[in-house]
């Protein structure tokens, strides 16, 4: 389906694209350097999981990732286009090597990112694109490599969240190609083609049904089976909203900077909680949100609010009588769109959260309007395994 949607502007590319070969070689070349030789202690890891512009936005989006380079690999063909890897003729498949500072992040955690981000029980490809091309491996590059995988997928057959056998291949890593320079962050250049795709592609809705909250008994004895190598990480949200084993309440909430929060947060975040933007009514994660557990910010991970304080408004977003923490809560004056509004943001982070209106119900008569792109949810029964434990009083 992938190679289909891209067929409708083929014909109108190869117009461009003599133009464009000579001006993207370079950059594809010193790409292609960096993802090869890392840079200072660096390290660098390779996996396969469908689509490679969802796999490399996911890993581009885990704190301690530096960089992440979508090519093509595991097969017999020598530097091959991309029309010859998607034909399925090379034996290659779509792959994204990741270059990761492991003093931050270490390869088991890498691996514990890959298995949220695709099907490790599908043999015939990754969602809606089909065929060996698309199908998932990890490639390991040395013998310890190969054996942290094998070690990750066996706790993923014994206390991972899926009925089917696992089937990803673990295999020897050779010659990786990068992919033609268009396709290198394709979902920041052409986000919108990119969400229009990701979101009828089902790998979302796959894997927020997968990993939900009655997953995480399954997700505690994961971690525990981990052997840890470099600092143990704070991994941030995937661009589902999901929130990532690892991101635990540290209660040192710190922004980062810009640079850091374009590549942690997706699009529609960065605007939002950066931009003061504002999402679609009903087109939101968490506006129809029934289960119990607390909102925090997705920048910061600061405790905002509570599903106890959540009611249904009819507007569209998320809407609570009150803050969880009112300290971290702070009210401005909003003069924007010619009205005299009161906006909320977060204290630490400094998110654009959403406004405060007097037209809430009792006991406080409040009602604030928050984006979802500006929260990430923690269900109760992760409140304790993230350090939010403190909060489950309130669910008693």
């Amino acid at each position: 389906m992938k190679a289909d949607i891209r067929r409708v502007s083929f014909y109108a590319a190869l117009i461009a694209f003599a133009a464009l070969l000579a001006a993207g070689a370079g950059a594809m070349e010193n790409k292609a350097k960096e993802a090869a030789s890392g840079t200072g202690d660096t390290k660098t890891a390779v996996f396969a999981g469908g689509c490679f512009w969802c796999t490399e936005a996911d890993f581009e989006k885990v704190e301690g990732v530096i960089d992440a380079v979508s090519g093509y690999t595991g097969g017999s063909v020598r530097n091959p286009a991309y029309n010859q890897v998607s034909a399925g003729t090379t034996g290659h498949v779509e792959a994204v090597k990741v270059i990761y500072d492991p003093a931050r992040i270490g390869y088991e955690q890498l691996l514990w990112v890959y298995w949220r981000t695709m099907d490790p029980t599908d043999p015939g490809g990754q969602f809606v694109d089909r065929g060996a091309q698309y199908a998932g491996a990890i490639f390991y590059a040395t013998e310890e490599q190969k054996k942290l995988a094998e070690a990750s997928r066996q706790r993923l057959v014994e206390n991972g969240p899926f009925n089917g056998p696992i089937v990803t291949e673990i295999r020897p890593l050779g010659e990786f190609y990068p992919a033609e320079e268009y396709h290198q962050d394709y979902y920041k250049k052409r986000s919108i083609r990119y969400h229009w795709y990701r979101s009828g592609s089902g790998r979302d809705q796959f894997l927020e049904k997968t990993w939900n909250a009655s997953a995480e008994e399954m997700i505690r004895k994961m971690n525990e089976g981990m052997v840890e190598t470099g600092a143990k990480t704070a991994m941030i949200a995937s661009g589902t909203g999901q929130m990532i084993p690892g991101m635990t309440d540290s209660g040192n909430y710190v922004k980062p900077d810009v640079e850091t929060l374009k590549k942690r947060l997706t699009p529609e975040q960065f605007r939002i909680t950066q931009e003061n933007g504002t999402e679609p009514p009903f087109e939101n994660k968490y506006w129809g949100n029934k289960a119990e557990g607390i909102y925090v910010d997705i920048v910061s991970g600061e405790p905002l609010f509570s599903s106890t304080d959540k009611f249904k408004s009819g507007t569209g977003w998320p809407s609570f009588t009150r803050p969880l923490e009112p300290e971290n809560v702070v009210e401005k004056s909003d003069r924007g769109y010619f009205m005299v509004r009161t906006e909320v943001r977060s204290r630490h982070a400094d998110s654009h959260l959403g406004h405060v209106f007097t037209d809430g119900p009792e006991p406080t008569g409040l009602r604030y309007c928050i984006n979802s792109a500006a929260l990430a949810f923690i269900p109760k029964e992760a409140l304790e395994e993230r350090g939010y434990g403190r909060y489950l009083k309130l669910f008693e």
